[in-house]
């Protein structure tokens, strides 16, 4: 039986404090004032207007900022960052990107902050900028970080001979483009930073990842790590755009520490679009190839992200190519282009969401080339074992995934041809795809807490943007203990507890949830041999709080530390599952509708069913935006988005939400980790958009290979 959030109550009553809602004497407000050029210098501030409107305290650029310690000095005259420099806020007078942070303003109210800003005039020098990803396409390169480390899963990759392509009897090639894409959470970026003292620092931060954030603060003020607190207990989503600390972060730091006095800072909609990262503009070219029987005999993949003058980010686009499917002979590639933007960061699903619909498209493409089933090609290439690490996988279920998925869609016996169906004067087409996510585990402590009336405290420094952790950890919790959820408490979004990794990657449960079991083990142990000492305690049922009352104690606590070990080298561990999609496209218009998807997954034990299923149903809702609707538009000429509001950026809503049904094999995997839970975020969303395309093809006979498939790509 499911377990309802621990949090709902608090969130649908809307006493869930977010990070700008905490409430602070004295509080000031900031404001951002970003750049209007793409790239070149600033001659210019004149702030006097600003400064002298009422309510404002400061204005903040690279002319006056208290400066952070970990940045060292700027150079005079201001030379460009080397690559692998992170962006470091008013620094100096360098424009890297459009939308840059040049200054802040600080006020007593926000609405005196942002007339405040409007008064402030910046004069700038421009130099030529390069945003157009197809026009320097010819620039990539590979990545500065992986031609230094030979061991990077980045570098080139060749399996067995893929030349044999060249020869094969049937192949096809292709190249697949996706946009960039902007992670557009409920709640926008927000931070309130208070000094309480010269040498402490605590910060309410919209973050993914509280231990991370508190080092890089740490690291950035030159503070010993126990003087910073991050606090994040409420997020209303993110998607990865909370993973790093960003320089607006950083922004109201500096601002809070100038002015001796608590200072938020709330990113407006269209800050979201040049302040946290986006999905990387990406191009793949793939080629494969097959005998007659549908067996693959090459793949080649491509790929070419995006990345900033700056840094360089890279993602998982190539790797599932390695390791999908059976294939003797297998190429990847992979480069990036460094251009005037501001940094990419991971989005859902990162680089293999990316990289899946290539590769799943393709494959469809080569099954219709055969006059094959989409599902059989799938099924005549399945992988038994890893076969770019030569090692057996620690649990796999996918041969179930499309049995269980299939059937549940009806998809045996539907009429291969393009626009062979049709109801109600639509089109009508079926697609499905495969779908896999590397699995994650990282070191993580959990401390049990048992009071002498009963309640048990959990706590670990995790996250929730919205899967719901808590309600996943007391479930966990419960089971080891034996109790009733409702006498467990687990705390989190706290830098202050202990140790645990940043929400990303579909690390937590398999992290986090592992180490909350260890630590409720070694409770319940305890527990026991206190239990032992107990007169007749043989004889008869003891309460956990007749333990502690006999003894003495009011409370009794362990803390526990799980991590990976040999397994990690002996067997490859992944998700795995697909996706089946019903379309209905307007013959028309182009309008595409996804009327009903089945999802299965195979991620090993489902710790929750009803938390999991929102999971699997939102991933879904993610892909169809990915497919249909998502993309960052940006006018070259200035090298500026014109999408910069939910009116001009398209996300599903309720009535783009067909019927999705979810199902799980729910089978443990105890190679992985002491719960046998793998990662199931991710892989919710990877392989949704190949498997929409893949039934857009089938409505209308028409192969989009550039996303989002718009109605002008259809008509």
């Amino acid at each position: 039986m499911s377990l309802d959030r621990v949090d709902g109550r608090v969130k649908v009553r809307g006493t869930a404090t977010y990070s700008a809602e905490y409430a602070f004497d004295n509080l000031a407000h900031a404001v951002l004032i970003t750049s209007t050029i793409t790239k070149g210098y600033i001659s210019n501030i004149d702030s006097k207007a600003a400064v002298a409107a009422p309510g404002v305290l400061a204005v903040i650029s690279h002319l006056n900022s208290p400066g952070v310690p970990g940045y060292g000095e700027p150079r005079q005259p201001a030379e460009r960052a080397s690559t692998g420099t992170a962006f470091r806020v008013f620094y100096d007078n360098l424009i890297y990107f459009n939308g840059q942070p040049v200054a802040m303003v600080v006020a007593e109210t926000w609405e005196q902050a942002s007339h405040a800003a409007s008064l402030v005039k910046i004069a700038y020098e421009v130099e030529a900028h390069r945003t157009n990803f197809e026009e320097n396409m010819q620039q990539a390169a590979i990545a500065q970080g992986v031609q230094k480390n030979k061991n990077s899963p980045f570098q080139d990759y060749i399996r067995g001979n893929p030349d044999v392509i060249t020869d094969a009897k049937v192949k096809i090639e292709a190249t697949y483009t996706i946009p960039n894409q902007h992670h557009q959470p409920m709640e926008p970026h927000a931070i309130i930073a208070v000094w309480e003292g010269a040498d402490k620092l605590t910060v309410y931060d919209k973050n993914q990842g509280v231990k991370s954030a508190q080092g890089n603060l740490a690291q950035a003020f030159k503070l010993p790590r126990e003087n910073v607190k991050v606090n994040a207990k409420f997020i209303g989503g993110a998607f990865g755009s909370g993973i790093r600390v960003w320089p607006h972060t950083v922004a109201a730091v500096l601002a809070a520490k100038k002015l001796n006095r608590p200072v938020k800072l709330v990113l407006g909609r269209e800050l979201m679009f040049t302040s946290v990262g986006y999905r990387p503009y990406t191009v793949q070219k793939i080629a494969l190839s097959a005998d007659e029987s549908g067996l693959l005999s090459a793949i080649t993949h491509e790929g070419t992200g995006q990345t900033s003058a700056y840094e360089e980010h890279l993602e998982r686009t190539i790797l599932a190519s390695r390791s999908m499917y059976a294939c003797p002979n297998v190429s990847t590639k992979y480069k990036l282009l460094s251009l005037d933007v501001n940094t990419p960061t991971w989005m859902r699903g990162p680089g293999d969401a990316t990289g899946m619909f290539a590769l799943e498209s393709a494959l469809d493409e080569l099954a219709y080339a055969l006059k094959m089933d989409p599902l059989e090609i799938r099924l005549r290439n399945y992988a038994e074992s890893d076969p770019e690490r030569n090692l057996p996988w620690s649990a796999k279920g996918l041969r179930e995934c499309y049995e269980f998925g299939a059937e549940k869609f009806g998809w045996k016996n539907y009429p291969l041809e393009p626009r062979s169906m049709q109801k109600d004067n639509m089109l009508i087409g079926y697609g499905m795809a495969s779908s896999l996510y590397g699995f994650h585990r990282h070191p993580s402590k959990a401390k049990a807490i048992m009071l002498a009336n009963g309640l048990v405290i959990v706590q670990s420094a995790t996250m929730d943007i919205g899967p719901g952790t808590g309600t996943a950890m007391t479930r966990i919790a419960a089971k080891v203990l034996g109790i009733s959820p409702k006498k467990i408490r687990f705390d989190l979004g706290d830098s202050s507890l202990p140790e645990a990794p940043g929400q990303n990657g579909s690390s937590t449960i398999p992290s986090v949830g592992s180490a909350v079991h260890v630590a409720c083990e070694a409770l319940k142990k305890k527990l026991t041999e206190l239990a032992a000492a107990m007169p007749d305690s043989a004889s008869k049922d003891i309460a956990y709080t007749d333990i502690l009352k006999y003894h003495n104690l009011p409370q009794l606590e362990v803390t526990e530390e799980s991590k990976s070990g040999q397994e990690r080298d002996q067997y490859s561990m992944y998700s795995f599952g697909c996706h089946f999609v019903e379309v209905h496209v307007n013959p028309v218009t182009g309008e595409v509708r996804v009327k009903r998807v089945v999802t299965c997954a195979d991620v090993g034990k489902i710790i929750n069913y009803k938390s999991a299923r929102s999971q699997s149903i939102g991933g879904v809702v993610g892909g169809i935006g990915m497919a249909l609707m998502e993309a960052s538009v940006m006018d070259h000429r200035y090298g500026r988005y014109i999408t910069t509001d939910l009116a001009s950026y398209h996300i599903p809503v309720h009535t783009d939400t067909p019927q999705i049904d979810v199902i799980y094999i729910d089978k443990p995997d105890m190679l992985v980790n002491p719960i046998g839970s793998k990662g199931l975020g991710e892989i919710a969303i990877v392989g949704v958009a190949a498997a929409v395309a893949n039934a857009v093809f089938h409505a209308t006979g028409k192969r989009v290979r550039e996303l989002p498939i718009t109605v002008e790509k259809l008509i």
